[in-house]
């Protein structure tokens, strides 16, 4: 649910910022679809289509079967990557950053023991 509502926050910023009028509605899905493997890469490490490969017969996809703590960081890159993208920042710089981000913050709530509490 947390990472429903902050998307709209990232395709905003990915509308107004990242895809020219001009494009066709494939091609915008494509720009969508690599930003959002963008933050895949930031917090798994893999982009969807890598992760489903390694799990043929799981249900959902890589999201669905993240951990709590996962979510919350999801989120937060989500937001922060909108920043990004509306600051002119490329791509590979972003994800260097978003990266940085998610270790950092995944590290804190790993060891935060209310978040605990708040899974079960």
């Amino acid at each position: 649910m947390l990472s429903k509502i902050n998307y709209r926050i990232h395709t905003d910023a990915i509308k107004d910022t990242l895809i020219p009028p001009t494009i066709t509605k494939a091609q915008a899905g494509h720009v969508y679809a690599s930003e959002a493997d963008l933050l895949n890469v930031a917090l798994f490490g893999q982009t969807a289509k890598q992760w489903q490969d390694a799990h043929p017969d799981a249900d959902g996809n890589q999201r669905d079967h993240a951990t709590l703590e996962q979510l919350v960081v999801l989120t937060n890159l989500e937001s922060l990557n909108a920043v990004f993208i509306r600051q002119g920042l490329p791509a590979p710089e972003r994800l260097y950053k978003l990266n940085d981000i998610a270790i950092t913050q995944m590290r804190s709530l790993l060891s935060d023991h209310n978040i605990k509490r708040l899974a079960s």
